[in-house]
């Protein structure tokens, strides 16, 4: 997996910070203390300091940083019944499972959560919603994809960079193409993406269900995944992406021009900046071909054992307002799942690495308009054996053969796991 937010922050173990006694609060500290545990950069620290300084009448926040498998640290806890956190994240990509372990948590409808459900991102509250309507889970954040081109070399190769043209001609994946076969002409040596990953990664994102559906039935050999596989089969035998898999390799790229764009959630543009510094202000974002989809995002959850449901349903409603939502972005490159936030000034100003684009004009409306997708515990699984069969289709297999083989993979690794 290339470099990520979360990958280059994340801990290497569970170091525990006592936040109680961080800022003023002017008021005296409560004796209860409530356990909290995240991982580096699903958050803001500033304002986890904040809001525990502000919780500090009603319960002292003991904050633990938690490295490694989170998910499975978590799991373990809850199965045990031992040392279980009063509040916890959930990792975006582990909200399917913990979906099938809902008993563990609490129902934070019961607790007010339906009474703010609207000012979250629709399609991101969705996803920690049971099948009987309970709520698992608020979310933090999100990653809205769209196109990231580099504006220089778009110019040098004679396309327009109108951020609103660019989004129109790109409407659809055919026209995605057509740029991309564009700029490979006109610069010799370059590709339009990082990998062909990436690009059944997006457009898999847009689909409303991918390798298992509602009744546990396997589903990806369907059209849905099919279309997705064709279009990443086609930047491959057309030469389109450039085969990087390596963080270093990326960076050089980009950094070299080798890459003249990128498709991927908000959250790579952090990824971006940080592997190739020297491009700042080069780089521009426009929507993203064939729709918007989601990828990332996590969430806040109350696991059934914690000590004062209401005071911890109340910390994680003041870490998620628009406001604190706002700062996290600022601080961390959170990108809210909080739609209000996307009106203040941390998010409408520009930005000095997008040449001062306000980049909120395309994932603020990319965000509001997902599609509610079925995530199944099973997807991640599955999911591997297409990539494999991708990258076997980049060391020269039949496309045809190696669309059968993942399918007949992704087939028996959802059935061997019901």
């Amino acid at each position: 997996m290339s470099l990520s937010r979360r990958s280059f922050l994340l801990g290497t173990g569970l170091v525990a910070l006592n936040l109680s006694g961080c800022g003023d609060s002017g008021e005296a500290e409560s004796s209860q203390e409530l356990t909290f545990w995240y991982w580096e950069g699903a958050l803001s620290a500033a304002v986890v300091k904040d809001v525990s300084a502000k919780f500090a009448d009603r319960a002292r926040i003991s904050t633990s940083l938690v490295g490694g498998d989170f998910a499975q640290r978590l799991s373990t806890s809850l199965r045990a019944g031992e040392a279980v956190p009063d509040i916890s994240g959930v990792k975006g990509e582990d909200m399917a499972f913990f979906q099938t372990q809902a008993d563990y948590f609490l129902d934070l409808n019961t607790l007010g959560a339906e009474d703010i459900a609207g000012t979250f991102v629709a399609a991101k509250f969705a996803q920690a919603t049971t099948d009987d309507g309970r709520q698992i889970g608020l979310p933090i954040d999100l990653g809205p994809t769209a196109l990231f081109l580099r504006e220089d070399l778009w110019r040098k190769a004679g396309l327009s960079v109108e951020i609103s043209e660019v989004s129109e001609k790109m409407a659809d994946w055919d026209g995605w193409f057509d740029t991309a076969h564009e700029l490979k002409s006109r610069l010799p040596g370059t590709f339009a993406i990082r990998n062909s990953n990436d690009v059944f990664g997006v457009a898999l994102a847009q689909q409303t269900k991918t390798f298992v559906d509602r009744t546990g039935a396997f589903v990806g050999d369907q059209d849905e995944v099919r279309s997705a596989w064709e279009k990443a089969v086609q930047a491959i035998v057309d030469g389109l992406q450039a085969g990087i898999y390596d963080d270093t390799a990326f960076g050089t790229a980009l950094t070299s021009g080798t890459l003249t764009g990128h498709l991927g959630p908000a959250w790579n543009g952090l990824d971006i900046a940080s592997a190739a510094p020297s491009t700042s202000g080069r780089w521009r974002v426009a929507a993203c071909p064939g729709g918007p989809g989601n990828i990332g995002g996590s969430y806040l959850a109350i696991p059934a054992r914690s000590r004062d449901p209401e005071t911890a349903f109340a910390y994680i409603a003041e870490l998620l307002s628009a406001a604190n939502e706002a700062r996290a972005f600022t601080d961390s490159s959170v990108f809210p799942a909080v739609t209000a936030a996307y009106d203040l000034p941390a998010l409408t100003e520009g930005q000095k690495f997008f040449g001062g684009q306000s980049t909120i004009e395309v994932f603020g409306p990319a965000a509001e308009q997902l599609p509610i997708v079925y995530e199944s515990p099973l997807n991640a699984a599955a999911l591997t054996s297409y990539y494999s069969e991708l990258a076997n289709i980049e060391g020269g297999k039949a496309p045809a053969q190696a669309w059968k083989d993942a399918v007949e993979a992704g087939r028996r690794t959802v059935e061997a796991g019901q």
